[in-house]
Parts: structure tokens; C-alpha cells; sequence
């Protein structure tokens, strides 16, 4: 049986910022990744995809216990986060310590472009022998 790892790749065309400071910058960002939304009244993600940041900063990864020190939310809250970032292609989980997926944002979204580029191929081999099948 064929094992299926799952990521979901969201990317909302929202309005960028008029002059933005960087935390402007930041939650638009995650914004545009589908992940600071209205559901995220606390801006628990973000603090998350804050800290997580500070500490590639600093070139190491943390645990789940540290961001939620760090941050005030409870473990769960930060696990559920954490598992989100993760299948979002944002975070990676490296032993019992996340930390983003690159030492530089834009080697993140490069990563994740390659990620949609290498689905849509996948997507339309998979149309190109569906369409065959079918006869159309």
C-alpha cells in the first residue's frame, strides 16, 4: 500500500501593506500562506511562526515545551500549530525539535514554489492518463 504524505499548500492573494513595519510584513506573509486567518483572533500561529523564526535566527531548532514557554499557550496549542506550519511546508520536525524548514524566508517560499511546481506537474501526468482512459 502506497503511503501518502499529506501537505496542503494555501496561498491567499491578500492586499500587501501600505509602508509596512516588519511585524506588518510577517503577518501578511503568514497571512498569504493561509495560516494568521480570522480564526486566529489570539495570534497564537503567528507568535509560534514568531519564535520559530527568532530561533533560526540563531541556528537551532526547539521543542514544543520550549514555544510554549516562550509564548504563553498551552503545549497542545502549540503542537496543533506546530502540525499546521508543518503541513503547510513551513516547519520541519527534526528529532523532538521543530524549526522552519530554511535559515531564510525566501528559501522558504522557494521550496514551497517547488513543492506546488512538482503537484501540478504530478496533477497533470494524472489528467494527460486520466484523459487517455477516457478516451477524450
Amino acid at each position: 500500500m502506497p503511503i501518502f504524505i499529506r501537505e496542503k499548500i494555501t496561498i491567499i492573494r491578500a492586499r500587501k501593506p501600505v509602508d509596512p513595519n516588519v511585524n506588518d510584513l510577517l503577518q501578511w506573509f503568514g497571512s498569504s500562506l493561509g495560516l494568521f486567518g480570522i480564526r486566529d483572533r489570539d495570534k497564537s500561529c503567528f507568535r509560534v511562526f514568531l519564535e520559530l523564526l527568532k530561533a533560526v535566527k540563531m541556528g537551532r531548532a526547539m521543542s514544543s515545551d520550549e514555544l510554549a514557554l516562550r509564548t504563553g499557550l498551552t503545549r497542545a496549542t502549540v503542537v496543533h500549530h506546530l502540525n499546521n506550519l508543518m503541513v503547510s511546508g513551513l516547519v520541519v520536525h527534526e528529532g523532538n525539535r521543530y524549526i522552519l524548514r530554511a535559515s531564510k524566508l525566501h528559501d522558504v517560499v522557494d521550496e514551497i514554489q517547488k513543492d506546488m511546481s512538482r503537484t501540478l506537474e504530478d496533477l497533470k501526468s494524472a489528467a494527460s492518463k486520466i484523459d487517455e482512459r477516457l478516451g477524450l
